[in-house]
């Protein structure tokens, strides 16, 4: 049994006393996607439901947190937010060898390119506004009626997280990468002064991480919600928006290269001015620092994906890949920091 395969005897035994209406036998075949925590689909012969647990070996401090995307989705599910429900968190490393959750398991689309060049223009722009809506209705969760008020600092964010991603990222350094040393110096000493903006940040909320109604432009549950905490609703516009600057091609896909009024898919400052309307925020000052953030922050994860692949313990057999990211990305942070 490889490290990434799972005991479903053992496994189905501890879900029957822990999981409401589980009954074996159970199948389980992990998702090709992702890179991070590995994620399994797990079948019986009534139900379906979705593991997520923290990958074995070695592990950079405080990452692959389980628990804290069992905590969030569990103060989520009864919000206007759609999120999946969260159904168990084991914290017994001897079940399956790392600490886990389950969570319901939905029925949907996961739409992977940023293009969406399976649906027709109309539907295009109702997704992008789809997206927009529910990253607005993320952001207006009422952090401490939710219960989340424990789930990280308020205030400070981006010069907290510059900081954090900074150490992750010479944690995982792998070569030398000029644009990234520079940015780690120039992310610092532009800090725009915090404005009091304090929200439930995602961390990771782009179209893929999103599961859409079968037939409607509508999500259904906002996925991955490892790298979320109480942070700076910009971050997550930013890293949205992210897409207008990286081209399209292996890794990342972008919209860069795309013609967006052919595709239905509005603009930059079209998605922001939605997005502000719908929060009440006026215009948005220092944007390519949180875009320049937003990619230096992308960057560190990738490298440490890559990191990962090294040590034996990556979710996916193209973790490696990200390398070649690392460095198109930093200049392209690099770029706006200079515009």
């Amino acid at each position: 049994m490889t490290s990434f395969e799972l005991n479903t005897d053992k496994l189905s035994t501890y879900l029957s006393k822990h999981v409401s209406g589980f009954a074996g036998p159970l199948s389980a075949e992990k998702f090709a996607g992702g890179q991070s925590n590995p994620t399994y689909l797990l079948t019986t012969p009534d139900r379906k439901y979705v593991l997520r647990r923290k990958p074995p070996g070695k592990l950079l401090r405080g990452a692959h947190a389980v628990d804290r995307e069992f905590k969030v989705l569990s103060a989520l599910y009864p919000t206007p937010l759609p999120v999946a429900k969260a159904l168990h968190l084991c914290d017994d490393d001897s079940i399956i060898g790392s600490m886990f959750y389950v969570m319901e398991f939905m029925q949907g689309r996961v739409l992977w390119n940023p293009t969406i060049p399976e649906v027709s223009k109309q539907e295009r722009s109702a997704i992008y506004d789809e997206m927009n809506r529910v990253l607005a209705e993320l952001h207006k969760v009422d952090i401490d009626k939710a219960g989340l008020s424990d789930y990280g600092k308020k205030g400070s964010y981006f010069e907290r997280q510059t900081h954090t991603w900074s150490k992750q990222y010479k944690a995982a350094e792998t070569i030398h990468i000029p644009a990234m040393e520079e940015l780690i110096d120039w992310l610092p000493a532009n800090m725009p002064n915090d404005d009091g903006l304090v929200s439930i940040t995602h961390g990771d909320y782009r179209l893929d991480n999103m599961m859409f109604h079968a037939e409607r432009p509508e999500v259904i549950a906002v996925l991955d919600w490892e790298l979320s905490t109480i942070g700076h609703p910009f971050a997550d516009l930013a890293y949205q928006c992210m897409q207008y600057y990286m081209p399209s091609g292996k890794g990342l896909p972008g919209l860069a290269d795309a013609n967006l009024e052919e595709l239905g898919i509005p603009s930059e400052q079209e998605y922001i001015e939605m997005y502000c309307q719908r929060m009440g925020f006026k215009p948005i000052e220092n944007w390519n620092f949180y875009l320049a953030f937003s990619l230096f922050r992308l960057a560190s994860i990738c490298q440490g994906v890559v990191k990962r692949a090294e040590q034996g313990n990556a979710s996916s057999d193209k973790a490696g890949e990200y390398g070649d990211l690392v460095s198109p990305l930093a200049k392209i942070a690099l770029d706006l920091t200079r515009a």
